[in-house]
């Protein structure tokens, strides 16, 4: 089974440090956030991961390499413009196999990747208690989730998915990934859980300090 890191993002949030720096490789304690992952994955047994790129992307592939020293095989789906994230996942099609977990380059989590490595015929997601700066996106009752319902939680970027639920789109253009969820959630065909653990987004500097806090007082910056 394959896993996929979504790094195909400007991060404008990040301007200026982004501007000669794709956001997969600014440092998060010490280290590469896209690195976090690559290491993560690894340790779950994955083996094989396909990253997709678009901005700066050149030098992502250059410091990942083939992805030798992480115990990995890594494939590049080149983007000549940004397709969004549902975009982006269609135009990797080809690298991916008839399911696939799916990960946002920069998040930073204790959720165990062991658990992402599991075959589905729906999507299925990974949400997490609200941050402080989020009022969350979707409801939960048992495994279903909705839009509607309360209390809300944050979807954490981390996710599995079929094939087939992104073959209908056209290869090529940008489409995001919301739309697609909700309309699945309206008919039943979408799973959840809630991960009770930690979890910070890092797409600004702020969160990324508040991220870094954690990981050294908890973790001592290892995986």
């Amino acid at each position: 089974m394959k896993a996929m890191i979504l790094a195909a993002g400007r991060g404008q949030r990040l301007m200026p440090l982004t501007a000669r720096t794709p956001k997969p490789l600014v440092p998060v304690a010490g280290r590469p956030m896209i690195e976090w992952h690559l290491q993560k994955l690894a340790r779950a047994g994955f083996t094989e991961v396909v990253i997709n790129l678009s901005w700066l992307g050149a030098r992502i592939r250059d410091h990942l390499g083939d992805g030798q020293r992480f115990g990995l095989r890594l494939y590049y789906s080149e983007e000549t413009q940004a397709l969004e994230t549902a975009g982006g996942i269609r135009h990797a099609l080809p690298l991916l196999g008839s399911h696939f977990a799916v990960i946002n380059a920069d998040i930073w989590t204790d959720y165990d990747y062991a658990h992402l490595q599991r075959a589905v015929n729906q999507p299925h997601l990974v949400l997490v208690n609200n941050p402080p700066d989020h009022d969350g996106d979707f409801s939960l009752t048992g495994n279903r989730p909705g839009t509607n319902g309360q209390p809300r939680y944050t979807f954490s970027g981390l996710a599995l998915y079929p094939a087939h639920f992104f073959q209908a789109l056209p290869d090529g253009q940008p489409r995001p990934l919301a739309p697609l969820l909700k309309a699945a959630m309206t008919q039943g065909e979408i799973t959840a859980e809630l991960h009770p653990g930690h979890w910070f987004d890092l797409g600004t500097e702020t969160r990324i300090a508040r991220a870094e806090a954690h990981i050294l007082a908890h973790t001592g910056g290892s995986t």
